[in-house]
């Protein structure tokens, strides 16, 4: 047995003297980097420094410009994990924010629209020219006229509109309203484009930010809303 042991013994100490270590760490697979360090820098460069050609040293400028590059980089990185870190508390801010919104009324591109909590329909028509008399009509699903105003001249630009005294049927009732807006001059029978005011019901989280939800126009980009009201 003592035999065996000292056979054992002085294999090692012959593997040892090659330079080979027979032991299963110095075997196991070495943990591999995928990018260098500041210490994996500064070995490069002191093995560079010890190997250069002792009649054609490297220029000191060349030097400082290689740590120039790696302070640079290094820089870089550290900035990169900053904005990831500034964008991610941002995305929780405006998820914070938009949920606020939740009950609240916001306007948005649109010509289908409900009684808000005080029983109104209100809008604003972008009137890209001078209107003699401009007409809001107000219809149901089927088409019927429910309501018209007539506002008579207005200026080019946004002019608000609203109806007050709805009837309590159209106040219960479960369908949107349609908004159709005429400018009223001779020949022209266009419809004008509409902002609705509509109700929020609640806010989604996508790839490409947080996203509204709105009564009658699904989900909406928040910088698609004009303006909110309570």
């Amino acid at each position: 047995m003592s035999e065996i042991n000292s056979s054992n013994q002085s294999l090692t100490n012959i593997l040892d003297k090659l330079g080979i270590n027979a032991s299963k760490e110095k075997f196991a697979p070495k943990e591999t980097k995928d990018q260098l360090g500041q210490d994996d820098f500064l070995k490069l460069m002191t093995t560079q420094l010890q190997n250069q050609d002792p009649f054609a040293p490297v220029d000191n400028a060349d030097f400082i410009a290689q740590m120039a590059q790696f302070s640079t980089v290094t820089g870089i990185t550290s900035m990169d994990q900053s904005i990831k870190s500034i964008s991610d508390q941002l995305s929780e801010m405006r998820i914070a924010s938009t949920t606020q919104l939740m009950g609240h009324s916001v306007l948005v591109p649109g010509k289908y629209a409900r009684p808000d909590k005080e029983g109104i329909i209100s809008g604003v028509v972008d009137l890209p020219e001078t209107a003699g008399n401009l007409n809001i009509i107000f219809e149901n699903s089927d088409g019927q006229v429910l309501h018209q105003d007539a506002l008579g001249m207005q200026k080019a630009g946004l002019v608000g509109f609203e109806w007050k005294d709805l009837p309590e049927e159209i106040k219960s009732s479960n369908s949107p309203i349609t908004i159709r807006a005429f400018t009223g001059n001779v020949g022209d029978t266009g419809e004008l484009s509409t902002q609705v005011f509509a109700s929020v019901s609640g806010t989604s989280k996508t790839d490409t930010g947080v996203m509204l939800e709105v009564e009658d126009y699904g989900t909406i980009d928040p910088s698609q809303v004009v303006r909110f009201k309570n």
